[in-house]
């Protein structure tokens, strides 16, 4: 599978500029605080979040899959930890969480972002057989994702040492996935 190489400066300038038009948005009739707080460190971290997911394309082919994908998990779980935990105070008002909705969709930084290049990984890797040809690339890259939010909401709420380290879990995040085909001995 042939991806467009983009310079992943402009990629990550790409980003930033996007959420600073969602600020823009979200700025009209209140006096920062929160919101400020969460796009702010939302501008530092998701231009690096989406370069991890990016590089997965330069990924193809080498190394194991499994491999390839640990980085990534530990990388997903670290992002949300940071980044969600600034998100519940700036969330507390219906008004603004309708216009964060709006400016997402209008920004076009959405989940889709996050999900497309996992996805594209995973398809090229399901293309060169080193994926079972039964396994979902997009639905495997949302489960992916969904177990790191998942691990970094426990982590917020109940506490680091409420379960698996975060190390443990990016590892069943991924072996779970159950994505590289069964060696017959």
């Amino acid at each position: 599978m042939a991806t467009s190489h983009v310079d992943p400066h402009q990629r990550s300038q790409d980003t930033r500029r996007r959420i600073l038009e969602m600020a823009v948005s979200l700025r009209e009739d209140r006096n920062g605080g929160s919101v400020d707080h969460y796009l702010a460190l939302l501008q530092d971290r998701l231009p690096l979040w989406l370069s991890i997911l990016h590089e997965l394309s330069h990924r193809s082919g080498k190394g194991s899959v499994s491999d390839n994908l640990l980085p990534v998990a530990q990388a997903g779980i670290d992002y949300y930890l940071e980044v969600q935990g600034a998100a519940l105070p700036a969330f507390t008002s219906p008004t603004v969480t309708v216009r964060f909705r709006e400016a997402i969709r209008d920004t076009g930084l959405g989940p889709r972002e996050e999900i497309a290049p996992l996805a594209a990984y995973l398809a090229a890797e399901q293309q060169l057989g080193r994926i079972r040809p039964d396994v979902d690339p997009e639905a495997s890259a949302r489960l992916l994702v969904a177990g790191c939010f998942h691990r970094a909401y426990i982590e917020m709420f109940i506490g680091a040492d409420s379960g698996p380290t975060r190390e443990a879990s990016a590892r069943e995040i991924v072996r779970e996935l159950r994505l590289e085909p069964m060696v017959h001995a």
